[in-house]
């Protein structure tokens, strides 16, 4: 059985960049200093980090089933198993790296702000940060995948691999909005507290009713806001110090009765991800079954977080996190490389097609080829990580007006990158292009 890699949220992360603690980073100027995470680093927030990259990363190798012929490349997906969707329940974290983000952000502008810095100019750097190191990335793609053709190796398997490593791109075509969004959310948070997520996942839900309703199934893409802005919410909670354990109790208790009684409508799918999904899911576009799951692993991570903290603050993880955390957006980015390579040895060099899923010689398959994963993504982290930082030439302070266009290029360019993918054609490159020019509108100029 085949399918095709449907955009949605089962891969992908901070993947967001760590921003770096200032004094009073939780504080909005003016006003009284709110209870928050302790000072100096939250390894709590890079443990949950970590944690998300490593399942997508997992994801993405054991549940694709690949059958290789001469000149194509047939996949199927574990998630075709009956029963198999119950794995996505514990594979999709992504709405944790958007709580992840929001208190990132929270970080960030206030401290930000703090410095005297506007609105505007943060946003183009934040913009500056999530699209720079997607132009090496969709680079290597493409002339690899033409240089790959002029050498005689079939189009069609190439293909494969270049819209999947197209696909991990749909979280930072999300995180544009996101980015955007946050000096509206902030001052909102500020005003109205927890009533600001609540109004977004009932925007979520009133989407679910209206489509149910109507029966037209593209209304659920109005969810892309509601569900993850609504996710990013709670981080900006947790950043003003509002997620206290309590309240964490009652958003996992709350969360968890919620999706069961959805589920219980027969309405949703059992499917939380959207890549490599052989059904519709809850993820591609998000629904409130995946909110709701969001709020449930966001209350269980605050009911735990005294406990990760404690481990993370260890000498030895600490480390570990302070080496690794860096590297995450290249991992997120960079790892379908890697996966690709490892399944074509596997399919091409070897002749070995994935074994029936669930099977003894699956798991043997799987174990071997994530021995080999691991290493070579490790490698070729190391050294992309070179790419994380924008060229100073992008620096400067850019008007509002062209801010807001570069928003749009480089979600616009990142979406069509997720659509059609990294490989052959004139689609990967006008994305690419206008992720550039995206960047570019982001440089003004310079001022003392």
């Amino acid at each position: 059985m085949t399918t095709t890699l449907r955009t949605g949220a089962g891969g992908g992360p901070s993947v967001l960049p760590a921003p770096r603690p200032a004094p009073g980073h939780g504080v909005r100027p003016g006003a009284a200093s709110a209870p928050g995470p302790r000072p100096g680093r939250d390894r709590f927030l890079d443990a949950l980090r970590l944690l998300v990259i490593v399942l997508v990363v997992l994801q993405h190798w054991w549940y694709p089933v690949l059958t290789g012929g001469p000149q194509s490349l047939t996949m199927g997906s574990v998630l075709a198993v009956p029963g198999a969707s119950a794995m996505t329940w514990v594979s999709q974290v992504m709405p944790l790296i958007f709580f992840v983000g929001g208190a990132a952000n929270l970080i960030s502008r206030r401290s930000a702000a703090a410095g005297g810095v506007a609105a505007t100019t943060w946003v183009a750097r934040r913009l500056r940060r999530l699209a720079w190191p997607v132009v090496p990335l969709a680079a290597v793609w493409i002339v690899a995948t033409r240089l790959l053709a002029l050498g005689g190796v079939p189009e069609q398997p190439v293909s494969v691999a270049a819209d999947a490593a197209g696909i991990v791109l749909w979280f930072l075509a999300v995180y544009v909005l996101v980015v955007v969004a946050t000096p509206v959310l902030l001052p909102a948070q500020d005003r109205f507290g927890w009533r600001v997520a609540a109004a977004l996942f009932a925007g979520a839900a009133l989407v679910d009713a209206v489509r149910f309703a109507t029966g037209v199934d593209a209304v659920c893409y109005a969810n892309v806001v509601f569900v993850w802005l609504g996710v990013h919410q709670l981080g900006l909670l947790y950043g003003a110090g509002a997620l206290r354990p309590r309240r964490g109790a009652a958003l996992a208790a709350g969360g968890a009765v919620a999706v069961a009684a959805l589920m219980l409508t027969g309405a949703y799918s059992p499917n939380m991800t959207g890549v490599f999904a052989m059904e519709a899911s809850n993820a591609g576009p998000p629904t409130l079954v995946l909110a709701a799951l969001g709020a449930a692993q966001v209350g269980v991570a605050v009911l735990l977080r005294r406990r990760i903290a404690s481990w993370a603050d260890r000498p030895g993880p600490a480390r570990v996190l302070d080496a690794v955390c860096p590297t995450l957006m290249t991992v997120y980015l960079w790892h379908m490389v890697p996966v690709s390579l490892v399944a074509a040895v596997q399919v091409y060099g070897l002749g070995v097609d994935t074994p029936d899923p669930m099977t003894a010689p699956w798991l043997v398959c799987g174990l071997a080829g994530t021995a080999a994963l691991l290493p070579l993504t490790a490698v070729l982290a190391s050294w992309a990580v070179r790419f994380e930082t924008p060229p100073a030439r992008l620096r400067g302070v850019a008007g509002p007006m062209r801010v807001l266009c570069a928003a749009v290029l480089v979600g616009g360019g990142l979406g069509t990158l997720v659509a059609v993918g990294l490989g052959a054609g004139r689609g990967p490159v006008l994305g690419l292009l206008a992720v550039v020019a995206g960047l570019l509108l982001t440089r003004g100029p310079r001022r003392a």
